[in-house]
């Protein structure tokens, strides 16, 4: 999942060498910035099917993130699987930092899942306080960052979920 650390921050070194002082420009004089392509290959057997990146996360969001049956597996696995999605969640936003892989669908049915399903939030913040705390904050990160188009409600739900479970974190409540 920390392959946005390494990978990512990769490819973002290289698109930013070929749009280094050579780059190309606009009419106007701006830089032209330049996409570097980065095929992902995960193969168990003899077939080898090179997927391009964002196909990859996709997939991978599809599969395992947004996926209904692996997000009860993971909740009923209790504090772990409550780590894992908040790791999902933390890997999601570092892609789209590194990579630029921003797209609004998979933010809005996190939230769907996550945040806005009530027995599953409930589920998450019994079994892992710190990790349901950390989906919470990646949610609000990725809208501070521009990587997700919440709407202002949203973002107040969000904090005020937020708020209100540090709180109880530290004792406050």
């Amino acid at each position: 999942q920390e392959y946005y650390a390494n990978t990512g921050a990769l490819k973002a070194a290289a698109e930013n060498a070929v749009g280094g002082d050579r780059a190309a420009t606009d009419s106007e004089g701006n830089k032209i910035k330049r996409k570097v392509g980065c095929s992902i290959v995960e193969t168990f057997s003899a077939e080898v099917d090179p997927r391009e990146l964002e196909d990859t996360l996709r997939m991978e969001y599809r599969t395992k993130l947004l996926n209904p049956k692996w997000a009860e597996a993971m909740a009923s696995q209790g504090s772990g699987g409550a780590y894992e999605i908040s790791q999902r969640m933390t890997a999601m936003v570092g892609w789209g930092g590194t990579v630029g892989f921003q797209e609004d669908w998979t933010y809005d049915q996190a939230l769907a899942m996550y945040v806005e399903d009530k027995e599953m939030a409930e589920r998450l913040r019994k079994n892992n306080p710190q990790a349901f705390s950390n989906v919470l904050r990646r949610f609000l990160e990725a809208a501070g960052r521009g990587m997700w188009d919440a709407d202002a409600e949203t973002i107040e739900r969000l904090k005020e979920m937020y708020n209100d479970l540090d709180s109880q974190l530290e004792g406050q409540v």
